[in-house]
């Protein structure tokens, strides 16, 4: 892709990702998600193969629809209340149908279908901004209604995505399929807690980016699109691939690593709010994700399956590791012992 054009579609991804998050006005944050919408589809479909144009053609229906969606929930709240501020959204009708598009932009669970799809016909760069940077618009408008939105509707949607993201990632062997299902997951844990602590939701949201982003970086530097080529990788960088393992186990929560944190808190703040069965619940579902992350983590290991496989081993990489990653990884790992600094700021 021309390098002037790709610089035109990643400031009009921004330009869409500011609007939306720092408006007021529902016509404002319709517009915002559509210049995001209309900003990614030539980046994922830059490749022009097939599976490509395929997943930049769903991607577009979908947001599409979300987005119609959207702006019919803002006018069918105007229409009743006389309001366009985001704030002030009180009909039930309209806040049925915003659940309903921000789940699908989400990728929420029963709306999830489009995501691994297309995650699987993008680039890793790609399929990291539609991981973390496009879902940053609707968790902020999620942010923004949640005191408008049904509690009980977001924690069904919640389980059923952390019980569906687990369960579809046990059986796949494409890393971008593995990482979208991981993101479903993630989803559960941000939506059974946004009614309750908005901030809290936020604070996972940001270490869920921060861990899915080295982990893409990490796969985008060894070229590892499936886990066969992942097993072969480690000749190429051992210790890129030995901090790699440790990213997928703090992106599972195990402590003592960072993705511990947010799991800590949600569990902790859902049992203050008497729902001990729903915390309940999620933990033993992200038991599902832990089985798939350690496979991952296997993988990427310094160990060699007990077969032979046809893949070449390759004893150097083609350009150098960015010292971006040392700072991502080290921050994906040893961030729990700040965790009083980090909940004072937030």
């Amino acid at each position: 892709m021309n390098p002037q054009a790709k610089l035109i579609f990643i400031a009009s991804l921004l330009l869409g990702t500011t609007i939306t998050i720092s408006s007021n006005h529902w016509i404002l944050a319709w517009a915002g998600l559509e210049i995001n919408t209309l900003a990614i589809l030539p980046l994922i479909s830059k490749s022009h193969h097939p599976r490509a144009v395929e997943a930049a053609t769903k991607y577009f229906l979908v947001q599409a629809a979300a987005s119609a969606l959207v702006l019919f929930s803002s006018m069918t709240n105007a229409w009743h209340t006389g309001q366009w501020d985001i704030g002030q959204l009180t009909d039930p009708t309209s806040c049925l149908i915003l659940t309903t598009a921000l789940a699908m932009k989400l990728g929420l669970v029963p709306f999830h279908f489009w995501f691994p799809e297309v995650l699987q016909g993008s680039s890793l760069s790609t399929g990291l901004l539609l991981s973390t940077v496009m879902k940053f618009p609707p968790i902020t408008l999620l942010l923004m209604t949640s005191p408008s939105l049904d509690p009980t509707l977001l924690v069904t949607m919640a389980l059923l995505s952390a019980t569906l993201g687990g369960w579809m990632g046990l059986n796949q062997t494409q890393t971008r399929k593995i990482l979208a299902f991981s993101s479903i997951s993630h989803l559960g844990w941000m939506a059974i807690i946004v009614s309750y602590s908005p901030k809290l939701a936020l604070l996972n949201f940001y270490l869920y980016a921060l861990m899915t982003t080295t982990v893409f970086l990490s796969l985008n530097s060894m070229k590892a699109l499936k886990l066969s080529t992942l097993m072969t990788a480690w000749t190429k960088a051992p210790a890129l691939s030995t901090m790699l393992m440790l990213t997928l186990l703090s992106l599972a929560g195990l402590p003592p690593l960072t993705g511990f944190l947010p799991k800590w808190l949600i569990i902790q703040e859902l049992t203050k709010q008497e729902m001990a069965p729903a915390a309940t619940i999620i933990s033993l579902l992200s038991l599902l994700g832990l089985f798939f992350y350690l496979r991952l983590a296997y993988c990427a290991t310094i160990t060699l399956p007990p077969h032979t496989t046809n893949h070449i081993k390759q004893w150097r990489i083609n350009e150098p590791i960015s010292p971006m990653m040392g700072i991502l990884t080290t921050m994906s790992l040893v961030l729990l012992p700040t965790s009083p600094l980090i909940l004072s700021i937030v």
